[in-house]
């Protein structure tokens, strides 16, 4: 799988902040059920890595990778813990080098036209748009599309259901992320039935 594959297993990424890995494994089986197998799981937390290592090794129809990748220790520990993919908020050269070496699809995060433009020179053309609506929304995507065609974005920060399908109308954009699909509430409460709904909703604005 690569980058381009990765962004085409479903419209819609969840972007999940775990505080109790036991909460790992009925959260990914409900997101899967509702049609959402690629998940990504941040970096933002102490069990991050423990709710990464028990999807891998419990929920095989999920694509479970690691979020908020700032660092090459980082990049290194999400490998070891099964992760099948890596997203970055933004991305510097030894955090590229990590990433491309870790031999898994990654989405480095890029804010501004120059910053695309200096990993499209090392033939990255798959990349996070971060924040999204903080740094200009689908209109700021739109116009890059002109002068930057061959970039494929996966906008993330502030996406709403609502507007998620404003950005996977644009041609440049492959996925979004979102983290409305797994409010901390329904986490904490264990309603997968209901998150399993909001995941088959956010599905079907791909059909």
């Amino acid at each position: 799988m690569n980058a381009r594959e990765l962004m085409e297993l479903c419209p819609v990424v969840p972007v999940v902040v775990l505080e109790d890995a036991r909460h790992a494994v009925p959260l990914a089986r409900a997101l899967v059920a509702g049609g959402l197998p690629a998940i990504e799981l941040t970096l933002r937390t102490p069990a991050a890595l423990e709710a990464i290592e028990r999807i891998a090794a419990e929920v095989p129809d999920a694509v479970v990778g690691a979020g908020t990748v700032t660092t090459p220790g980082q990049v290194r520990d999400a490998a070891g813990a099964g992760a099948r993919f890596l997203v970055s908020p933004g991305c510097t050269g030894p955090l590229r080098e990590a990433m491309t070496g870790s031999g898994l699809p990654f989405l480095p995060g890029v804010a501004t036209a120059s910053e695309a433009l200096a990993l499209l020179e090392h033939g990255i053309t798959a990349m996070k748009f971060f924040p999204a609506e903080a740094a200009g929304g689908a209109a700021y995507l739109r116009a890059l599309g002109g002068p930057l065609p061959q970039v494929t974005f996966c906008p993330t920060g502030g996406i709403t259901p609502e507007s998620a399908a404003g950005y996977l109308a644009l041609p440049n954009v492959g996925c979004v992320g979102g983290s409305w699909l797994t409010p901390p509430g329904l986490v904490r409460a264990g309603d997968w039935d209901r998150i399993e709904d909001l995941a088959r909703k956010a599905a079907a604005l791909r059909s």
